[in-house]
């Protein structure tokens, strides 16, 4: 990356410039390693804040429902400060690839997510539906499992990873990872209730989670009307009391 291989080079220049001097050379390797710490920091204070403003620019597209605009921002971003710091290509596949989830394009989504970022949890959660919904039971299984290795404390990613399975008809399975999950994140009362279920027999209650959970495309459309509409006759009950 462009950031680092600028910071080995200040650094490297330093530490030879003071080799020639008198000076000894553990405090020359010492100002060397200043030198190169200092302005890795930043070259990447100034491209992260360049970045993130991009990022920015571009979710204000997408809450304005400017899908398109939003990402040819991001995939300007990538090629821009792609080459400058780690990672920040895979993190943008991440994002486009989810907004083609969203949009329900599964297959332009793959192609992202594909090449995303292991700690973007939701892309990860996403690769692995996509490899659900292509019938690849093995890829989808590994992708949930990099997913929380990486990413251990996201109690909607444990369930999403426990209902993949229980759809697949691995119930046993799926107890199983519920419990790994309350085993990271002790006391989620939505985990807990799922386990019991799970465990009694019953399918995963999933709603709980809101617009989180339905981001995921795992309910159909009719089926998440009829909730919403008995959600809010609920509501209205309450306030009439």
């Amino acid at each position: 990356m462009l950031s680092l291989l600028i910071s080995l080079t200040v650094g490297a220049v330093v530490t030879a410039a003071l080799l020639l001097t008198p000076l000894h050379y553990a405090f020359a390797i010492l100002l060397g390693t200043l030198a190169f710490a200092g302005v890795y920091a930043v070259v990447l204070r100034q491209v992260m804040l360049k970045l993130n403003a991009a990022v920015e620019t571009a979710q204000k597209d997408l809450a304005a429902n400017r899908v398109e605009k939003a990402v040819r921002i991001i995939e300007d971003v990538q090629k821009k400060f792609g080459p400058w710091q780690f990672y920040v290509k895979q993190q943008m596949n991440s994002q486009i690839g989810s907004i083609h989830y969203l949009k329900r394009d599964f297959s332009k989504a793959f192609e992202y997510l594909d090449q995303g970022f292991a700690r973007h949890w939701v892309g990860m959660a996403m690769l692995a539906i996509c490899y659900l919904k292509r019938s690849q039971n093995g890829k989808m299984i590994d992708t949930f499992e990099k997913a929380v290795t990486v990413t251990r404390k996201e109690p909607l990613l444990w369930s999403l990873y426990a209902f993949c399975l229980d759809k697949i008809g691995e119930r046993d399975k799926a107890i199983k990872v519920m419990e790994r999950g309350l085993k990271k994140i002790k006391g989620d009362e939505r985990m807990e209730e799922n386990l019991k279920l799970l465990q009694d027999g019953k399918k995963m209650k999933m709603q709980p989670y809101g617009d989180l959970w339905f981001q995921f495309h795992l309910e159909k459309t009719g089926t998440l009307m009829r909730l919403h509409t008995k959600a809010v006759q609920g509501r209205r009950k309450i306030v009439r009391r």
